[in-house]
């Protein structure tokens, strides 16, 4: 994982008012809502005795212990030993590791890093804040960089999208043209028939390539899909651990406002959504290694493009945060 960076882990409706267990970026974790229904994140498993703390139960917004009432408070620190008396301090030592969070847009991040470093807020594409949406959750048992890869992979779609977005068969790959913008990679698309006489243009020989279609990405791991002005796409790959992932699919339209014909319209874009996925895990689940890296044995080509630039900067990024 690249480390001190937020990372979207969950969407704000799963996490209600009672202990939630997960398991993200290769730690047990558990989060709660304190009084004021803020989300407080730390580590799942008690300092004491090891026990998970998510089988406790919330009390005056702090979290208790199900196995001898320790209190935990969002810092990770023990607050009350009841054993000791409620006058007794606490020592220190008592503590837990603790995870800042933000909640915004529906969704969850936390900090994966160092506290000294913390950015103010994790970047979204917020123009989407004006429309509305469905959310679908999908587990993939890969490394969260292989399911990022996937949809920064203009070459697949006539192959593994046949019979859906790849419809047409349009192979030949001109360009992509990739963009990257700070943390920001923008990657425009132009795929067209082969008519067997055609070579395909290199990304310096597109012209207007602004007016082609494209998608973002954004590092760590939130992607969009500009379908159209009114309709996008978007997606959080959520690291589990080094072998599984879970997708958090997004249909996002601002068509339709009408309440009931809103949610209706917005739970087709979703079925279509999940159809499309789950079109690319079929083939996406099976691929070896699990896990990318910058340098690995593949042989990419010109279509692969934002592959090769999300791999380049990655590893700048997993660097840099080492040094």
């Amino acid at each position: 994982m690249i480390y001190n960076q937020w990372y979207v882990i969950l969407d704000s409706k799963e996490l209600k008012n009672k202990p939630l267990r997960v398991k993200r970026l290769n730690e047990d974790l558990v989060l709660w809502r304190d009084q004021n229904g803020n989300a407080c994140c730390i580590a799942d498993r008690c300092c004491h005795r090891g026990v998970s703390l998510a089988c406790g139960k919330i009390i005056e917004g702090k979290l208790e212990c199900p196995f001898h009432g320790f209190i935990y408070d969002k810092s990770g620190k023990v607050t009350v030993i009841p054993a000791n008396g409620k006058n007794k301090q606490v020592p220190e030592t008592m503590k837990v590791k603790a995870y800042n969070t933000f909640e915004g847009y529906g969704l969850i991040w936390i900090w994966w890093g160092d506290e000294d470093k913390i950015t103010r807020e994790p970047f979204f594409f917020k123009e989407l804040a004006d429309f509305s949406y469905s959310t679908f959750a999908d587990p993939w048992s890969v490394h969260y960089s292989r399911a990022i890869e996937n949809q920064l992979d203009v070459v697949h779609l006539p192959f593994v999208h046949k019979t859906t977005i790849g419809s047409g068969n349009k192979t030949l790959v001109n360009g992509p043209v990739v963009k990257r913008e700070d943390e920001l990679i923008t990657f425009y698309v132009n795929n067209i028939k082969d008519d067997g006489k055609t070579t395909p243009l290199k990304p310096d020989e597109i012209m207007d390539y602004e007016k082609l279609f494209h998608l973002q990405f954004h590092y760590p791991n939130i992607w969009q899909n500009f379908i159209s002005d009114k309709i996008r796409a978007f997606a959080a790959f959520v690291p589990v651990d080094d072998e599984n992932t879970i997708v958090y699919i997004r249909y996002y339209q601002r068509m339709i406002n009408f309440p009931v014909l809103k949610q209706l319209f917005n739970y087709i874009g979703k079925v279509s959504s999940i159809v499309i996925l789950r079109q690319d895990k079929r083939v996406v689940i099976t691929q070896l290694p699990k896990k990318s890296d910058f340098k690995m044995d593949e042989r990419l080509i010109m279509g692969d493009k934002p592959i090769i630039e999300y791999r380049r900067h990655r590893q700048e990024l997993i660097e840099r945060s080492a040094e």
